[in-house]
């Protein structure tokens, strides 16, 4: 009776939500989600032109920074269809290889903005605690190995994900509570056991963002050990002023991350809005605001755009 009646209520679709009760603003709501995504692809666009073509920005840091913009644009790619397919047209709709598919860019690109985090972590270490051996340490052949072992890191991991999504048969409700697919609400769908889909997923999070935190935590307690013992007041501010832009690109990225995780896995009476609030939050923000923060802070990317615009 069970196989009958899995077969009976399998979907073929699963149904994407925007923000409920707002259906009759849907076309003005999607306003800022388009200036978000424009904002976001021009100023990733720009500054990968920039330090592409400024040969005095063809450093660790800048390197580092350009591999967090292409990961931040993957994001956006990543997620624009189905958002401004609910707010535009109305469109609900996606079938489940396209949204196992977008489960494993929204999961994968999440973890290599993670690790690039980690990376840029380890930039600023080795230039505040080390900084006379850190053009022999961070060489762009050791930063191309590093971000080859991360990138290798997160396709071991994320790949098995939509596998495993898709042995499932979905025959509970198929609304989704967001307008993109995340690997821990799909799985809630199943009327299957998903018992080792939680297992792995908790697993995955914990051995890599859990991880990749732990360490940018430990960077950042040597990095104030190391400036605490420098006894200039302003050359101790000086060293703690070049890692601004990291610490809030590590915010914006950790803060919505652990907290949508918490809400999908524990947060069982929790509001619908606040998901779906967080879930935007967790994939619009940082790639609308590294651009920004980054070119605020770095004085040699805002003097080039100045000198781009100006021209």
């Amino acid at each position: 009776m069970s196989a009958v009646n899995d077969t009976k209520f399998n979907f073929a679709v699963f149904l994407l939500t925007g923000i409920p009760g707002q259906e009759d603003v849907y076309l003005w709501i999607s306003v800022p989600f388009c200036l978000i995504y424009v904002i976001s692809i021009v100023g990733h666009s720009v500054i990968l032109f920039i330090i592409k073509t400024d040969p005095s920005l063809h450093e660790p840091m800048y390197i580092l920074f350009s591999m967090l913009a292409i990961t931040d644009l993957g994001l956006s790619i990543a997620t624009m269809p189905t958002i401004l397919g609910i707010y535009l047209f109305n469109s609900r709709e996606i079938s489940l290889d396209a949204c196992f598919a977008q489960v494993f860019f929204i999961h994968s690109l999440s973890l290599t903005e993670s690790s690039m985090l980690l990376l840029m972590a380890f930039d600023r270490f080795v230039a505040i605690c080390n900084p006379l051996r850190y053009a022999s340490i961070l060489t762009s052949p050791r930063i191309a190995k590093m971000g080859l072992v991360f990138v290798l890191r997160w396709m071991a991991l994320i790949f098995p994900l939509p596998f495993l999504l898709k042995q499932f048969q979905y025959c509970r409700a198929n609304v989704l509570s967001h307008s993109h697919c995340l690997h821990q609400e799909v799985m809630k769908m199943a009327c299957s056991d998903i018992t080792v889909n939680s297992i792995y997923g908790l697993s995955v999070k914990l051995s890599t963002v859990g991880l990749d935190l732990l360490l940018i935590f430990l960077s950042y307690v040597m990095i104030i050990k190391t400036v605490l013992s420098i006894a200039s007041p302003m050359e101790c501010l000086r060293a703690l002023n070049t890692c601004v832009s990291h610490l809030c690109a590590v915010l914006l990225f950790f803060t919505p991350e652990i907290g949508l995780s918490v809400i999908h896995r524990f947060g069982y009476g929790s509001s619908h809005l606040l998901q779906i609030l967080l879930g935007y939050v967790y994939l619009l923000i940082p790639p609308l605001m590294n651009p920004i923060v980054y070119s605020v802070k770095s004085k040699h990317i805002r003097a080039r755009i100045i000198r781009v615009f100006i021209k």
